[in-house]
């Protein structure tokens, strides 16, 4: 082998190996698997070209395992069977508590946020099974909903549950609601997605009665 063939071997298993770590650092699971994919097939390379033969075999099992679950991710992240919308007062102790937990991932994305229970006038919790992964608070006037807060839990920050409560799961057009209005500034690629259109620096979505 080459020295010039030796150096990029260095280079490809220093660099699988760092993906590798990199991946068990994410706080998204999508991406935790997708990274982690990547580095399995880098390190398989690797060690095929050492004939390390019982490490190419673990890497490939990592890699089905992995594509594995990334199908079964993306295949529920629209699922209504996967992700359940619960309506609470917004007085209620547990979204408190939800609110307290994420307090300062809350502030990182919403730094004007500040909960105030007499404004909301709905609140939603986004539930997969019997975990929380994203919160919506509305302030309602009429038939159109202001968003207070469209928060979702790190883990799940690759998806996009809160379009259980703008579209699929129909809690907002069974409360009258024909409107839903975001605070200005908010990024706009999720909500351009489902169907919200661009008013000045907010988005609108018009519901159908």
């Amino acid at each position: 082998m080459t020295w010039l063939a030796a150096h990029w071997l260095d280079v490809l298993g220093w660099g699988g190996s760092a993906l590798l770590v990199y991946s068990l650092l994410q706080s998204s699971v999508l991406r935790l698997r997708v990274l982690n994919a990547v580095a399995c097939f880098i390190l398989i390379i690797f060690n095929a070209m050492l004939s390390v033969w019982p490490m190419v075999g673990m890497n490939a099992v990592l890699v089905i395992i992995n594509a594995w679950f990334i199908a079964q991710m993306l295949r529920q992240r629209h699922d209504e069977q996967v992700f359940e919308v619960l309506e609470v007062a917004p007085t209620d102790e547990y979204l408190r508590h939800t609110l307290r937990v994420h307090g300062t991932d809350i502030l990182r994305f919403n730094p004007g946020f500040d909960f105030d229970p007499s404004s909301t006038h709905h609140a939603f919790l986004v539930q997969k099974h019997d975990e929380t992964v994203g919160v919506v608070l509305l302030h309602g006037n009429g038939s159109t909903a202001d968003v207070l807060l469209d928060y979702v839990t790190p883990r799940y920050r690759d998806f996009a549950p809160g379009e259980f409560v703008w579209r699929r799961s129909g809690v907002l057009a069974s409360r009258g609601i024909r409107h839903v209005v975001t605070r200005p500034g908010m990024v706009g690629a999720y909500y351009e997605r489902l169907g919200f259109q661009r008013t000045g620096e907010a988005w609108r979505l018009d519901l159908a009665p």
